[in-house]
């Protein structure tokens, strides 16, 4: 059946994105990248939507999704920090981006293994961190600190921590739409869309803090 297929071509296409944003990466036009990781965001939310509304889950499409994201949301982000950091002139420093990548592959590779993060995530995702990654070429438009090596490296460290650190966050799979069910969830959207409207790209930092911040707060609600 041609259905049983569908959310893992969705996997394959987020691949394909990823793969053409590291070519733009690498060429340097790190603005135009962020339209694809954007892309590959939309094919990998709707892989996983599309396997629970089709009932098709699979071992292999489990495994391929980690694949998948390892290059857009793990390589793809390391290549634009390296690109960032080579205005540093500093033999070598450039690489310190794809500890980015390293972190990625080992949060992927926990994800896989942890049956506590079946319906929510211990740990930054690795789609959020690179959405914060791509934001950075525009930020460093208005805000001349962004493009400072140290500035770069230290985001660097902060980041790969928090993408294997024990935090806590709720993850945006929506089975249904109810709003009992799903309040944190479209709470966020909706102010995220907002947010995004008026401040652009500088809204993703902001949109990551608040991410981290409500699911505390639905977490502890949720204990009680």
């Amino acid at each position: 059946m041609i259905k049983k297929h569908i959310p893992n071509m969705l996997t394959c296409a987020n691949l394909f994105s990823g793969c053409i944003g590291i070519i733009y990466a690498f060429n340097g036009d790190l603005k135009t990248v962020a339209f694809f990781v954007i892309l590959s965001g939309i094919f990998d939310f709707f892989d996983g939507f599309a396997a629970r509304l089709l009932h098709v889950k699979s071992e292999i499409g489990k495994e391929l999704d980690s694949l998948a994201d390892v290059i857009s949301f793990g390589f793809l982000p390391g290549v634009i920090i390296y690109q960032m950091l080579q205005v540093a002139s500093i033999p070598y420093l450039p690489y310190v981006g794809f500890l980015i990548t390293v972190f990625s592959a080992l949060r992927l590779a926990k994800f896989n293994v942890d049956e506590r993060q079946t319906e929510d995530f211990i740990g930054l995702n690795t789609p959020m961190n690179t959405f914060l990654v791509i934001s950075l070429p525009y930020l460093a438009d208005s805000f001349t600190f962004v493009s400072n090596p140290w500035f770069l490296i230290a985001l660097t460290l902060i980041l790969c921590w928090l993408l294997v650190s024990e935090i806590r966050l709720f993850s945006m799979k929506i089975s249904n739409l109810r709003w009992k069910e799903n309040q944190y969830k479209f709470i966020f959207l909706i102010i995220s869309v907002v947010c995004l409207a008026f401040l652009k790209f500088a809204a993703i930092p902001l949109i990551l803090v608040w991410y981290i911040i409500l699911s505390q707060i639905h977490f502890s609600y949720s204990k009680n």
